[in-house]
């Protein structure tokens, strides 16, 4: 089965520009729309029809069927946007801090990320830094023992700072490759949500100066516009530096991926189709700008 599976169903209709004789107004209208449905956006939909129209007049397209690669570049070309990731140094151990509100998938994909490093044979101990919600370090315990990960534990409630120092105390004792902390996915105001990361982050800039260190967003593709508002939110509060689309599996409106580039400029690094261990993968631009398009055998 397709790894995108169903995320190409919103931008089926696509498939009518055949019915159209004439690259014009009507046509640019029909394809808005159907990315308005999508999930794309408003902006991001006009944003796409106007560097469409650029491109059909410089290349110079006269039918309907030209209009649909030079869509598909558009697409790629903003889901390839997103600003680079900084540069990583090879001083070890390598630290991942996931953040993402509550039912996002958070916990669970920091057990596929732990199992892709682990398939590496890299060393990986995890910090159950979500202190507060009910059962979220049990979650991670189970996760942790499946894939062959440390997990790094206090009791609920506590500090999520100290537990995610106790993870990177215990990272360079053990010589680990990989330290993924969890946190809470709490977010009843911007100012608890960025003295809590702060806090965080100070720890982990005083501990591990030198060593290259990720902020990853997760966020659930079904919630659709809902998840470009979280991302714009965390970027002012965590400086992330990619994100994870999660539960694609889930949504036929798949466009919600370009209106999170497009909207914050931060890539999108893997996506998540399912519960399995193995249902994440590195988020490939132009893979999925042909999916949607129901091209994906062209990627």
């Amino acid at each position: 089965m397709s790894f995108f599976k169903n995320i190409g169903e919103s931008f089926k209709r696509l498939g009518a520009l055949a019915s159209f004789s004439k690259i014009d107004d009507e046509l640019y209208d029909e394809l808005e729309e159907v990315m308005i449905t999508a999930d794309v956006g408003m902006g991001t939909s006009q944003r796409i029809i106007t560097e469409l129209k650029k491109r059909v007049k410089q290349e110079g397209a006269r039918s309907p069927e030209e209009v649909k690669p030079l869509l598909k570049s558009v697409i790629a070309d903003i889901l390839s946007s997103g600003s680079q990731k900084p540069k990583m140094g090879s001083a070890r151990p390598r630290l991942i801090l996931m953040v993402g509100v509550n039912g996002v998938g958070k916990t669970t994909t920091i057990g596929k990320i732990a199992a892709i490093e682990r398939v590496k044979g890299g060393k990986v101990i995890l910090a159950a830094g979500d202190t507060f919600r009910a059962a979220a370090v049990e979650q991670l315990q189970i996760w942790g023992d499946r894939v062959g990960a440390s997990v790094i534990r206090h009791s609920e409630g506590a500090d999520p700072a100290a537990v995610i120092h106790d993870a990177i105390s215990a990272g360079k004792a053990r010589e680990a490759d990989l330290i993924i902390c969890d946190t809470a996915g709490r977010l009843h105001n911007r100012k608890n949500l960025m003295d809590e990361l702060s806090k965080v982050k100070r720890i982990i800039d005083r501990e591990l100066p030198d060593a290259p260190v990720e902020v990853l967003l997760v966020v659930d593709a079904t919630t659709g516009q809902n998840a470009v508002s979280q991302a714009k939110l965390f970027k002012e509060a965590a400086g992330i530096t990619g994100i994870v689309l999660t539960k694609l599996d889930g949504t036929a409106k798949g466009g919600v991926v370009i209106a999170i580039v497009a909207e914050t400029g931060i890539p999108v690094e893997y996506v998540g189709m399912g519960e399995g261990v193995n249902d994440l993968m590195p988020f490939d631009p132009a893979a999925f700008a042909n999916a949607i398009f129901g091209d994906e055998e062209e990627a």
